[in-house]
């Protein structure tokens, strides 16, 4: 199915969301647990084992790419910091 123009945004929404992509990863022990950390994107997860640590962070990762749904606006907060000088 070719999509044009005059494909609605929830039929392009759709179509983009079934894209699949390798990411690169690495699984290390860590006390009792198993890390494991995207190579390409700044995302982590653990598990019991490497496999479910790898499960996890493909979980993960699926969740960090899903478009934002904000029930309400964020509030925004300013912060100080005093930083030393160089």
């Amino acid at each position: 199915m070719a999509l044009g123009l005059s494909a609605g945004p929830t039929v392009m929404y759709e179509k983009m969301r079934a894209m699949k992509r390798p990411f690169a990863a690495t699984v290390w022990r860590e006390g009792d647990w198993y890390v494991s950390q995207c190579l390409e994107v700044d995302v982590a997860s653990q598990g019991e084992t490497e496999e479910e640590a790898l499960a996890n962070l493909k979980e993960a990762l699926e969740l960090h790419f899903e478009p934002p749904q904000a029930t309400r606006p964020p509030k925004i907060s300013t912060i100080e910091v005093e930083v030393g000088a160089a």
